[in-house]
């Protein structure tokens, strides 16, 4: 007796079961491999697939599933995440931002491991660096890349106003800004501070000794004689006219204005290296140079800033992404990321590589890097940090004077600060 199924419909139904078979045996075969979520920001997140192919190669059974986040999104993105309990188990961190995710008790604490860890060694690490890490005495986050603010600054120009070498204190920078702008004129300055950037200020500030905020990060400490001696050395550069009252949008090409000399100061990070390098024409790539923060009375402190490798408590793979944060926190493999983008890396023996090392423009950040602080440790700084830039513009622009400005500053963080303060009184962590 025939087949009722005539032959095509057995080759349909055979190639269903056939289907069927190989979605199933992937089916099994995924679920023997442990994926790791790895989110990233910026150029890291481009460059970071060679790294992380590297890892899957010697840690089999393992994939590092990658997404790349707009650096200008990404802070709204954890927290969207978190809120939804889908955070993923490792990830790039701002250490600005480490306060407000320990704040939401997102983050692992990583003492632990740390201490148990022959790869991680916190001896290694620049220590401002490192402590900004810590929030109330607990480590939540790996340094993977450093970032601080010095100046860079036109050697010919100084030294035509007199200075063989760059100012190593507020009194000397002073005298050379304004022997720099007498001999400019009119139309050109010493020094660039973009009133859109709080940086430069907070450079000055974190030089004090007195923090910016009291009382555990109750009130606002901006009426204390330190802050007060920052706003008030910052506010000088332009009502002396040593600093132009410009946004960083109104200087046409940063960089062909510093090589035409319209300043011959600027306050910004290592990413600059490189632009100055490739933007300056071949004439004047032998009269910028770079170096340590002045400070009130002698070589100064600067921002403790860069980003962190953090590993989040909802993670159910924590063992596993802490062997991803040991692999890219060797020191090959920081150079590597150096190389590849630029990259400062956090640990000192990183330094011994010889790129690093016989890099000019490089040097200064070694040095600065040992003098870094870090702002404070609250959820609410970048609020705080948006308000202390807008306050600032004011004065430079004649709306305030400093006495009033440090007021007005006080009132508009202590403002922030009330939820936290009700929280603290009422024994909560904030």
């Amino acid at each position: 007796m025939r087949s009722a199924i005539s032959l095509p419909k057995r080759l349909l139904v055979f190639s269903l079961v056939l289907a069927a078979f190989l979605v199933a045996s992937r089916g099994r075969a995924v679920s023997d491999v442990t994926v790791i979520r790895f989110w990233t920001m910026g150029r890291e997140g481009e460059v970071i697939k060679d790294f992380v192919d590297e890892f899957e190669r010697t840690h089999k059974g393992i994939r590092i599933d990658v997404q790349q986040l707009p650096w200008a999104s990404a802070h709204e993105k954890l927290l969207t995440a978190f809120a939804g309990d889908s955070s993923p188990d490792i990830c790039q961190l701002g250490n600005t931002w480490i306060p407000e995710f320990v704040a939401l008790g997102a983050l692992e604490s990583l003492d632990d491991r740390v201490a148990a860890s022959s790869a991680i060694s916190k001896a290694d690490y620049f220590p401002g660096i490192w402590e900004s890490n810590r929030v109330d005495e607990r480590l939540y986050g790996i340094p993977w890349y450093v970032d601080t603010r010095l100046m860079f600054y036109r050697k010919d120009i100084l030294a035509s106003a007199g200075y063989a070498a760059p100012p190593k204190d507020w009194d000397e920078w002073k005298r050379a800004m304004a022997a720099i702008k007498t001999k400019a004129g009119q139309d050109k300055f010493a020094v660039l501070l973009p009133t859109d950037e709080f940086e430069p200020l907070l450079a000055l500030a974190l030089q004090q000794d007195e923090p910016l905020l009291r009382a555990n990060g109750r009130w606002g400490n901006f009426r204390s004689a330190g802050f007060r001696r920052a706003l008030q050395f910052y506010n000088e550069a332009f009502q002396r006219h040593w600093a132009p009252r410009l946004a960083t949008g109104q200087v046409s090409n940063l960089w062909n204005e510093f090589g035409r000399g319209y300043f011959s100061f600027y306050i910004s990070g290592p990413w600059n290296i490189g632009e100055f390098k490739r933007r300056l024409p071949p004439d004047l790539q032998d009269r910028w140079m770079t170096a340590a923060l002045p400070g009130p009375n002698g070589p100064g402190t600067s921002i403790a800033g860069g980003a962190s490798f953090a590993i989040f408590r909802s993670s159910r793979h924590k063992d596993i992404a802490w062997q991803l944060v040991e692999f890219l926190s060797r020191v090959d493999i920081q150079r590597r990321l150096f190389h590849a983008i630029g990259d400062l890396p956090p640990r000192r023996s990183a330094w011994d590589d010889p790129t690093l090392a016989d890099d000019i423009y490089a040097r200064a950040f070694r040095d600065q890097m040992e003098r870094v602080k870090s702002p404070p440790k609250v959820a609410e700084w970048a609020r705080i940090a948006t308000e202390m830039r807008l306050v600032a513009e004011v004065m430079v622009h004649g709306g305030l004077t400093v006495d009033e400005a440090a007021r007005e500053l006080d009132a508009r963080v202590d403002r922030i600060l009330e939820k936290r303060r009700w929280m603290l009184d009422h024994g909560h962590v904030p």
